[in-house]
């Protein structure tokens, strides 16, 4: 999709009923499917928030901003996500802390950065977050300078997101379960499954 053609798009983007966890379950692995509202709560997760940023490349394509992780001995080391993290103290709200993590993983100024919505929490078990996704775009491709918690970063075409070609289910081995199937979403050679999928997964219908 054209850059033009996204920012033509943003008020229907800011006013289009969102999917929200029927969008989210098409790409939910099944161990997600056994919490409800009652247990999320019962948890007491932490709060956090991740913001999934558009901007054009140097063609003027849209394209969105995922990140790989930094290896470390933790839970999501390594794994593919959006920027973002736990809130803080100090932030005024969910959406400051969406911004916040932006910056500081990556580099890219709250001031460069236009928030268009939030979208729907999405409830992450082997970490207990309850992580709310925020709908953003910059006007230019940003210059990324990377933190010590991201080892690259991602630059994904919004047209294949909205692709039914990169949708696929591997089998997965991790901390917390063992060779199970998972609904994924495949991206540049990169797979990309669990809450970032879900959010992604909201994201594709509302563009749709």
């Amino acid at each position: 999709m054209n850059f033009n053609d996204f920012k033509n798009k943003i008020s229907q983007l800011k006013t289009t009923e969102l999917g929200g966890l029927n969008a989210q379950f098409k790409l939910a692995p099944k161990i997600r499917l056994k919490y409800d509202a009652d247990k999320i709560t019962a948890n007491n997760p932490r709060k956090a928030a991740v913001l999934a940023l558009f901007y054009p490349n140097l063609k003027n394509e849209t394209c969105f901003l995922l990140t790989q992780r930094a290896s470390y001995k933790g839970i999501h080391s390594a794994q593919i996500s959006f920027p973002g993290g736990k809130k803080d103290i100090e932030d005024e709200n969910l959406e400051k802390t969406a911004l916040r993590e932006t910056f500081e993983e990556v580099g890219v100024t709250e001031a460069s950065i236009e928030i268009i919505r939030e979208l729907t929490d999405v409830y992450i078990p082997p970490s207990n977050f309850l992580a709310t996704p925020f709908l953003g775009y910059a006007n230019q491709q940003p210059n990324f300078n990377l933190n010590y918690e991201v080892e690259q970063t991602i630059e994904v075409l919004l047209r294949d997101l909205l692709s039914e070609t990169n949708l696929t289910a591997i089998k997965m081995n991790t901390s917390y379960m063992e060779d199970v199937e998972v609904p994924c979403f495949k991206l540049d050679s990169y797979i990309v499954w669990g809450a970032t999928a879900m959010m992604l997964s909201e994201i594709k219908e509302l563009f749709k």
